[in-house]
């Protein structure tokens, strides 16, 4: 909702106050989006068109630089589809972007955000230089003093309470070798108190995915949607989260795509539908088993692929049979000729995708959710097929990267857990004996149990110690990269941060914790570089890893990350240990030696081809990558796929083409096909886990369902002469994941084999809390009536080293004086904790204010009007001042807000506990702050998507 204010007697708009160093007079949202926004068809157009076409507006008395301008390629820094940007230096400045035409995933076309990516880099509202906080004001000191005094007090703190009284909390803006590095240094402090982003956007996708087909990734592409006949959007809202995918799916819609929208907001995606659904929010599983319901009655499933490829689809039957159309109208509140048509949709236009988002991870069935969706598309047999496929997008632009390579409290990099086994394989690709690594941990049992989370950091401060399932609680924390008000439960949140012995902010901006946390002293501000001011890879939603090359020098007294965490190694002694097999030039660890160092140890998800001379050659040669398959078909990169998708398998040496699609069998797997992973034994129940026969890759020797490859199996098969003694020598006594010469992979493959074996999808998980998803009521749930039938968990005493609540937070009836149903999602003009775009001018101008959507109905009573403040209310206390945006957008009974703001709290401006200059020019209520409480029964994923609230005028 933008507001445009004529009347000078009305209240000014956030833009006009906030700008303080920003010259030039404001822009207009049309003025705006004419100049920024590129449209698909021109983009499209110019791929065609002469270079010379296309050229840059040049002003009359514009001086010539001295020297001819250079174009850097880099990716733009916000959501993950990984729009690739032109960046046109002259003089080490910056001096506009071009759109990349040659791009093969943006095609030219950028969103709001991505076309002024440049203000990002050049921001006025970036932290310059390093501060302290003394007597509640911000001062300026130097790096020295402030690595020296941080470091004391870290390593004091240490001595007293151990490694594990301190926590990293990263980010997912991170490049690859910067969030790698940050989980190799949270190892080598000591601790897994480590976590990211991925916490609380897709760390429940990303098990229920890999729990069901074998890597918990996204598994086709954006432009693979050209191909989709159906594309089921469920807790997506693209058009506004991810809008230059949204182009490729209305070139799908063109060719004839149905397209299905559920979601209880009719958003700007649910505009294009061919078959809109509004559904109660909490409720997705009974929709997701009501059309499967259908699908079955009908005939409709895919039999064949159920019987060769699937495990446990008759549990799901039985499940899927309880969802009669009634059940599923009454606890959903959708209509059953709406859950009909969307079976039938799908069904008969195959191959059908689905896509989901935040509105079906973000909930305390969020793991379930995704298995849901993920075993509909198994019935549809719509997996490992173009135009199919579980098309998770993802939120952050290196959310993905920094999920498979950075800093996760219960894995190391490439997923490989924290048991025994894989922190000797690591100890042995970072050069240092796994003693030395083991006397760096309070304990080997603390070595080897799964960190607090980024959720639930607040909780491991404020709770009692004899509950917290660790020596210590948290008395130090490193918001490195991270913005608070992602997360739930804010007030609780500023407590803990009150209690902290020491919080620091490393971030190019500072973020919300800089005026949030109400202390006086103990924080410190650190200025870390963009993405811009560096170099590295990022990885895309899809897989697709891109190579962003260092625009700009490092801005004011900033810092890249990498290099911070160097100087803090350094400061704590293991600097020669963090760096032991990477070049350190200034300061700064050499980026592509920490790519080459992945190269050399994330075999388990191919992170292994991906070396920096094969990513740079992609980005140099990006015209030559077709932008449906994503393959090019000459020059240099022939044969490959944008961005070598992972996993792309052996060494860079093997050429690898990428994996496009997974678990698809139609290819070999040199050539990038796959079948299902053998992650979970070979039987169950006296049940085969393998594939049927006749179930595999095309070329595969083995014609049959395999379990994973060692040196054993390798032997038995007399493949293991293949070997060059050389690799012998290091494949003796280990498998496909921790042979560090590749050679047990490229023979594997060399057989037409896949190294992870060749197994069945999983309908039926029996480690999960429900082995078949079921449902269960929202925690806040508005039908009292429901919650007997379909109660949440049981309360747990240690789940990620903390207690958690389930039932007793249930039982407790809110919806009697809160009777007004809360979710939240995204807007297109700001992105994750809005620091950054809501400190850009063209960004801030499109939506100056937080607001809330309120049906008519209920606006009516309680007499809400567009542009005026309400006091939305929650069940934890809080009264947040917001905005009224009256729409019957959403449903009556239901509002709905954007979680992008901060800066304001209970009503109150915080613009004077910002460093002086650093304040986000669009501030508003940050919705979590409001919001109750709530986890993910598997991965601590938080509930931000179902609560409740009630309304009052302000």
């Amino acid at each position: 909702m933008t507001l445009v204010k004529t009347d000078k007697t009305a209240e000014r708009g956030a833009l006009p106050t906030g700008i303080t160093r920003s010259p030039g007079s404001t822009l207009r949202r049309r003025t705006f989006l004419v100049g920024a926004g590129v449209t698909a068809g021109a983009a499209a157009l110019a791929r065609k068109l002469p270079l010379n076409v296309i050229q840059p507006a040049q002003a009359a008395d514009q001086v010539k630089p001295a020297a001819p301008p250079e174009i850097k390629h880099t990716v733009c820094t916000h959501c993950s589809v990984g729009c690739s940007v032109d960046a046109v230096v002259s003089n080490g400045v910056w001096i506009r972007q071009e759109a990349a035409f040659d791009s093969p995933i943006n095609m030219g076309a950028h969103c709001a955000k991505g076309a002024s990516v440049r203000e990002h880099g050049h921001g006025e509202h970036r932290l310059r230089y390093p501060m302290k906080l003394v007597g509640g004001k911000y001062q300026r000191i130097p790096w020295d003093q402030a690595i020296n005094e941080i470091g004391d007090k870290l390593l004091a703190l240490r001595q007293q309470a151990g490694p594990d009284a301190m926590m990293i909390i990263g980010g997912s803006k991170h490049n690859n070798e910067q969030a790698y590095l940050m989980r190799k240094f949270s190892s080598m402090w000591g601790s897994n108190n480590c976590d990211h982003q991925a916490r609380i956007c897709h760390s429940t996708t990303v098990a229920g995915v890999a729990q069901t087909f074998g890597y918990g990734a996204m598994t086709n592409s954006f432009n693979d949607l050209h191909f989709s006949k159906a594309v089921l959007f469920i807790g997506s809202n693209p058009a506004e989260a991810h809008p230059i995918s949204m182009l490729h799916f209305l070139h799908a819609k063109e060719l004839g795509a149905k397209m299905i929208v559920i979601d209880p907001r009719f958003t700007r995606t649910a505009r294009f539908a061919d078959h809109y659904v509004r559904v109660r929010p909490g409720t997705d599983i009974p929709l997701v088993w009501g059309i499967l319901w259908h699908i079955f009655h009908n005939g409709w499933e895919d039999k064949a692929f159920i019987e060769q490829r699937t495990y446990g689809m008759d549990e799901v039957r039985k499940e899927v049979a309880k969802w009669t159309p009634d059940k599923v109208s009454d606890v959903t509140g959708v209509p059953e000729s709406a859950v009909h048509m969307a079976a039938e949709m799908l069904a008969k236009n195959r191959p059908s995708s689905v896509v989901w988002c935040m509105g079906i991870t973000q909930h305390h069935v969020g793991t379930a959710n995704v298995r849901a969706l993920s075993i509909l598309q198994l019935a549809l047999g719509n997996i490992g097929v173009a135009g199919g496929g579980a098309n998770i997008y993802r939120g952050h632009d290196n959310v993905q990267g920094a999920t498979d390579v950075g800093p996760n409290p219960d894995s190391l990099p490439g997923y490989y857990g924290i048991a025994e086994g894989a922190w000797k394989h690591f100890a042995n690709a970072w050069g240092v004996d796994y003693n030395w690594l083991l006397s760096r941990f309070g304990s080997k049992e603390l070595m080897e149990k799964p960190g607090l989370t980024v959720s639930r950091w607040f909780d491991g401060v404020l709770e009692r110690n004899d509950y917290v399932d660790q020596p210590t609680n948290l008395r130090a924390v490193l918001y490195w990269g991270h913005a608070p008000n992602s997360q739930t439960r804010l007030p609780d949140m500023k407590e803990a941060m009150q209690k902290l012995e020491l919080l620091v902010v490393i971030d190019p901006y500072p973020t919300a914790t800089a005026s949030m946390h109400g202390r006086q002293d103990g924080v410190y501000l650190l200025p870390a570089t963009t993405q811009f001011e560096t170099q590295g890879s990022v990885t895309a939603s899809n897989r697709s890893i891109q190579w962003r090359e260092r625009v700009i020098q490092p801005l004011f007294e900033c810092k890249t990350d990498h290099e911070i965490m160097y100087l803090f190694a350094k400061k704590f002694g293991f600097a020669n240990e963090l760096c032991k097999n990477i070049k350190v030039v200034q300061n700064e660890p050499v980026i592509e030696d920490i790519l080459r160092e992945i190269n050399r140890s994330c075999w388990t998800i191919g992170y292994t081809g991906c070396s920096p001379e094969r990513l740079k050659l992609h980005m140099e040669n990006k015209h030559t990558f077709d932008p449906t398959t994503l393959r090019a078909e000459s020059g240099p990169c022939k044969g490959d796929y944008y961005g070598l998708p992972w996993p792309c398998w052996g060494t860079p040496e093997m050429k690898h083409p990428g994996t496009p699609i997974l678990y698809d069998e139609s290819k070999s797997v040199a050539e990038g096909g796959l079948p299902f992973r053998a992650n979970w034994g070979v039987e169950h129940d006296g049940n085969t886990l393998l594939a049927a026969d006749g179930s595999a890759t095309r070329d595969s020797e083995l014609d049959t369902g395999y379990p994973e490859f060692d040196h054993v199996f390798l032997k038995k098969l007399g493949w293991w002469n293949e070997l060059t003694p050389a690799e012998q020598a290091q494949a003796e006594g280990k498998n496909w994941k921790t042979d560090a010469s590749g050679g047990i992979i490229r023979v594997v493959i060399g057989h037409g084999c896949a190294p992870f074996g060749n197994a069945r999808a999983r309908c039926h998980v029996w480690n999960f809390p429900d082995p078949v998803p079921v449902h269960r009521e929202p925690l806040m749930s508005p039908r009292r009536d429901l919650v007997a039938k379909y109660p949440t968990y049981d309360d747990k005493a240690n789940f990620w080293r903390l207690p958690t609540l389930y039932k007793s937070v249930q039982a407790v009836d809110f919806s009697k004086d809160y009777p007004l149903i809360m979710t939240s999602g995204r807007l297109v003009e700001y992105e994750g904790g809005g620091d950054e775009t809501r400190s850009n001018p063209w960004l801030a101008e499109l939506q100056q204010n937080m607001f809330v959507e309120v049906n008519p109905h209920d606006a009516s009573q309680v007499g809400a009007v567009t542009g005026r403040y309400l006091w939305v209310e929650t069940p934890s206390g809080v009264r947040m001042k917001i905005m009224a945006m009256v729409t019957p957008r959403v449903p009556a009974g239901t509002v709905w807000m954007p979680f992008h703001f901060a800066g304001w709290w209970m009503g109150e401006d915080q613009l004077d506990k910002y460093p002086e200059g650093a304040a986000p020019i669009a501030r508003g209520e940050a919705v979590n702050t409001g919001w109750t409480y709530g986890y993910d029964v598997v991965t601590m994923m938080q509930e931000t998507k179902v609560s409740l609230c009630r309304l009052a005028t302000a």
